[in-house]
């Protein structure tokens, strides 16, 4: 429907607004001066009220506004727009930078597909309830020890130490290396912040490194290239379920002598020839925030093969206290243990790992038959000896598309994430850039569409609907 017929000029009647909802046939209309600019926003609610104050259809709109309306503007999130519904407002006025009527959105349960949710239709809460029974509700308890081992024996490693969260176990990882004040620690341009945030920390420098333009992970090449006689690590981050290539980035690491840490967040159970990710480094690092694979609500891990190095994340997480002497402090640590609670969810999460890993790749499957036909849609490569997992279904765009075929997805109620903005674009960043190119050309491009195990075939389609108009 055109906007149009929901408009109804503030000079008018209160007749006048009562035609404007029939015309428009959605129970509402919005007002507007001579310029556009809403004023205010009436349902056929409002006027029957109206009428049994005393009020007549002739006395004037503008004298019997309620100041209290909600709208949106065409920058607002999807999300943000869903929340602001109730059983009392089914109908938003978008609005631009002007304050002009230029759309709305209307409430419709069906449409409303947020970007990512978790799948919790297992044993969460039965082992949730289960731990909270127990009144080991803290960092101690059955479900700490058997998440840890549990989720290390998935990824092939010796010892998993559980932890707060995904920064935090870089954070750890870093200070367990003896990472400090002088180092430099290579990182990839595309990633989340907590990366390069970790890095700093310990006051060591990052160096950020461009991308391969066929997987969007760190370049090899450009790791060798960056390494001076200061470079002490590199962190390669498994980008939106895309292994990195880790037979080059360890060669690299053995033959410069380097630590490896790798960033697992956004890639539980990819894998690289054959080997799962987090197998690799000399720790690897995990999130369990709530759009990931998995989730504990907030959490993380380190993985690693070394005894000496799975103690010291484990004193360090813990205060630097002695497991010996109970309350005497070792070395300046840190609070950054999971409790059992987060544990408890998370073993649940993990007994259904592989099946979750199933249904996303045929989500992805799906959208890429659906969405294949558009010709201006690209998908993530699958690439030899890599097995992609699909955390977030990522595509790119023409440049100059993308702003429009996120907002037409956003209108549709279907919400969907820009590509991770390149750490060399921001300021606090800059002066630790190294290379960038392939990083800044594509982060223009992508965005992520909604990849929860709840998405239907009609879902998918009703995006191809939005997005083939574009055409």
């Amino acid at each position: 429907m055109e906007v149009e017929q929901l408009l109804c000029s503030i000079d008018g009647t209160l007749k006048d607004a009562l035609e404007a909802i029939n015309r428009g046939k959605k129970g509402t209309t919005f007002i507007v001066n001579e310029r556009r600019e809403l004023q205010g926003v009436i349902v056929d609610g409002d006027i029957r009220r109206l009428l049994l104050s005393g009020k007549t259809l002739s006395d004037k709109i503008q004298e019997n506004l309620n100041p209290q309306y909600v709208y949106m503007t065409e920058k607002d999130d999807a999300i943000e727009i869903i929340e602001k519904f109730s059983s009392k407002i089914r109908i938003i006025p978008i609005v631009n930078e002007s304050n002009q009527v230029v759309n709305y959105y209307e409430y419709n349960k069906r449409i409303s597909i947020p970007v990512s949710k978790p799948e919790l239709k297992g044993n969460e809460f039965k082992y949730l309830t289960d731990a909270f029974l127990s009144t080991w509700v803290s960092s101690t308890g059955k479900y700490i020890d058997m998440f840890e081992e549990n989720f290390a024996n998935y990824c092939g490693v010796k010892y998993g130490v559980a932890v707060s969260n995904g920064t935090a176990a870089l954070h750890l990882a870093l200070l367990a290396l003896g990472i400090r004040a002088g180092d430099e620690v290579i990182v990839p341009d595309i990633t989340f912040a907590a990366t390069i945030n970790a890095v700093l920390y310990v006051g060591a420098t990052p160096v950020i490194v461009d991308i391969e333009k066929d997987s969007w992970c760190i370049n090899p090449d450009e790791i060798e290239k960056a390494i001076t006689p200061k470079t002490k690590a590199v962190i390669p981050v498994h980008i939106y379920g895309q292994p990195c290539n880790m037979k080059k980035i360890m060669h690299i690491a053995n033959k410069y002598n380097l630590f490896v840490i790798e960033d697992c967040a956004e890639a539980h159970g990819a894998a690289f020839e054959q080997r799962l990710v987090g197998s690799f480094g000399d720790i690897s690092c995990f999130s369990f925030f709530g759009n990931k694979v998995i989730t504990t609500g907030e959490g993380g891990m380190c993985l690693t093969d070394s005894e000496e190095l799975n103690n010291r994340i484990r004193l360090l997480k813990d205060h630097g206290m002695s497991k010996e002497r109970k309350y005497y402090h070792e070395i300046i640590g840190y609070n950054y243990r999971m409790t059992n609670l987060q544990a408890a969810i998370g073993m649940a999460q993990l007994e259904k790992i592989d099946v979750m890993l199933e249904k996303r790749n045929e989500l992805e499957e799906m959208y890429r038959t659906i969405l294949g036909s558009i010709p201006f849609i690209e998908f993530q490569y699958i690439l030899e000896d890599r097995q992609k997992i699909a955390w977030l279904v990522t595509v790119l765009v023409p440049e100059h598309m993308r702003e429009i075929c996120m907002k037409e997805l956003k209108r549709a109620g279907i919400d969907v994430r820009p590509f991770f903005i390149p750490l060399s674009e921001m300021e606090i960043y800059r002066e630790y850039v190294f290379s960038n190119q392939n990083s800044v050309e594509l982060s223009k491009q992508g965005f992520s569409l909604p990849t929860s195990l709840d998405i239907t075939s009609e879902d998918v389609l009703r995006m191809k609907e939005v997005l083939a108009k574009l055409i």
